[in-house]
C-alpha cells in the first residue's frame, strides 16, 4: 500500500474514527486503525465491537492494500509532523514508513485481515434530520443518562420514531430528559435504546450545521448514522425502556412562569455554597406574592434571593438539587420558562406550550416546616 494526502485530511480522518478505537480490550487488534484503499478510496476504519467508525479521506493512491496501525501511536505522529504532505508505504513485513518533508518514522503494524470491519446494516427503517438538530437533541437530554452500569438501560437513550415524530428520551432515576422533534415525509414507527457514548461520540464528529444531513437506520441490534463520508454503527441497549407517560402526566396545582436567566443565574450563584459532599438542597417558596424566594443553607454558609414570577395557583415550599434545575435550564433556549408543580413530594415538570421539551425533576425531601 502506497498512499500521499494532506496531513490535515489524514489527521481529521484519524480524528473521527478514533472515537471507535478500543483503551481497554484483551486484542491488541481493537487498538488499531484500518487504512484500507481499494476501489480508489482511502478509508479509516475503527471499531471497538461495540462501535464502529468509517471515514474515506482525500489522497493521491499509488498502490492498493490495507494495513492495521496502532491508533494512539499512530496519532501522535501524524499530530507533531509539519503541515505538509504525507505518505504512508507498508511492506509485507507490517512495517508502516511515514514520510513527511524530512522526517521518516518506521513502525511495526498488523495484518488488515484481522481486522472486524462493521457489521452491514438493512436499510430499511430510516430517517434523516439535520446534523443541528440531532446534535440539539443530544445536547438536551444527554446530561440526564445515568453513568450505573448496573441500570443498563439508564445508560442509554430511548430513540423513538412516532407520528411521525421522532422522541428521544433519557433518565437517571432522578429526573427524565424529553425532546420531539417534527420529521419530514412519512416515516416507520420504530423504537429502540441507543448507548449514551455512541450519541456523545456522534455529537462530536458531525459538524452541527442546519443544511448537512443525516441519516439514521434503525435494525434490531444496530443503528447506522451516515453523514457525508462517515458511517457510525452501533449496537443498541438491549431490554424495553421506561414507561415514562405516567410520570410525564403527573397533575398540578400550581404553574410558575419565570425568566429562565434570571432563575439560573440565581441556581448558579447558590452553587458556590455546595459542594457534591453536601448535597444540601435548593429551597423555592412561593407564597401569595408574585414572587419565587430561593434559599440555601450549607456549612460554607447561607443565600436568600428572591425574583418577580407569574403564578398560577397557590403557595409551596420545595427542595431540588440545583444541579439538576440548572442541567435543564441550561439547554432551554426559551427567554421564559413554566415550571408545573403539585406538592413537596411530587415531581416538578418544566416544560413549553407544544411539550417540544419536557424536564421532569423529582425533589429533595425536605421539613416544610422549617421553611
Amino acid at each position: 500500500m502506497r498512499i500521499k494526502c494532506s496531513k490535515s485530511d489524514l489527521l481529521t480522518g484519524i480524528n473521527i474514527v478514533s472515537k471507535a478505537v478500543s483503551t481497554k480490550t484483551s486484542m491488541p487488534i481493537l487498538e488499531c486503525i484500518l487504512i484500507e484503499v481499494r476501489n480508489g478510496r482511502i478509508k479509516l476504519i475503527a471499531n471497538d465491537l461495540e462501535i464502529g467508525i468509517e471515514t474515506y479521506i482525500k489522497g493521491t493512491i499509488l498502490d492498493e492494500g490495507k494495513i492495521a496501525i496502532e491508533a494512539k501511536l499512530f496519532s501522535d505522529i501524524i499530530r507533531k509532523l509539519p503541515e505538509s504532505e504525507i505518505s504512508i508505504e507498508t511492506n509485507s513485513d507490517y512495517k508502516a514508513v511515514i514520510n513527511c518533508e524530512k522526517s521518516r518514522f518506521t513502525i511495526s503494524c498488523k495484518s488488515g485481515d484481522d481486522f472486524s470491519y462493521l457489521p452491514i446494516i438493512e436499510k430499511e427503517k430510516s430517517i434523516t434530520i439535520s446534523q443541528f438538530s440531532l446534535k440539539e437533541l443530544v445536547r438536551q437530554t444527554i446530561f440526564s443518562i445515568s453513568d450505573n452500569e448496573n441500570a443498563k438501560l439508564m445508560t442509554g437513550e430511548s430513540f423513538e420514531v412516532r407520528d411521525n415524530q421522532l422522541i428521544v428520551v433519557s433518565l437517571d432515576g432522578h429526573r427524565i430528559s424529553l425532546r420531539k422533534i417534527e420529521l419530514n415525509g412519512e416515516n416507520e414507527n420504530v423504537k429502540c435504546v441507543v448507548p449514551g457514548k455512541t450519541l456523545q461520540d456522534i455529537s462530536k464528529i458531525i459538524s452541527g450545521g442546519t443544511d448537512d444531513m443525516i441519516t439514521i437506520y434503525f435494525s434490531d441490534k444496530n443503528i447506522l448514522f451516515e453523514f457525508g463520508d462517515t458511517k457510525v454503527v452501533s449496537r443498541l441497549l438491549e431490554g424495553e425502556y421506561f414507561k415514562i407517560s405516567q410520570m410525564l402526566s403527573i397533575d398540578h396545582r400550581m404553574m410558575v412562569n419565570l425568566n429562565k436567566k434570571e432563575f439560573a443565574g440565581c441556581i448558579d450563584r447558590s452553587l458556590l455554597l455546595v459542594n457534591e459532599a453536601d448535597k444540601k438542597p435548593i429551597i423555592l417558596s412561593v407564597k401569595d406574592d408574585n414572587n419565587l424566594y430561593l434559599r440555601v443553607d450549607t456549612n460554607m454558609g447561607s443565600l436568600n434571593e428572591e425574583m418577580e414570577i407569574e403564578k398560577e395557583g397557590g403557595e409551596i415550599i420545595i427542595g431540588f438539587n440545583p444541579r439538576f434545575l440548572l442541567d435543564a435550564l441550561r439547554v432551554i433556549d426559551d427567554e421564559n420558562v413554566k415550571i408545573y408543580m403539585n406538592d413537596s413530594k411530587s415531581p416538578c415538570i418544566i416544560k413549553d406550550e407544544k411539550e417540544s421539551y419536557i424536564y421532569v425533576i423529582l425533589p429533595v425531601n425536605i421539613n416544610t416546616a422549617a421553611y
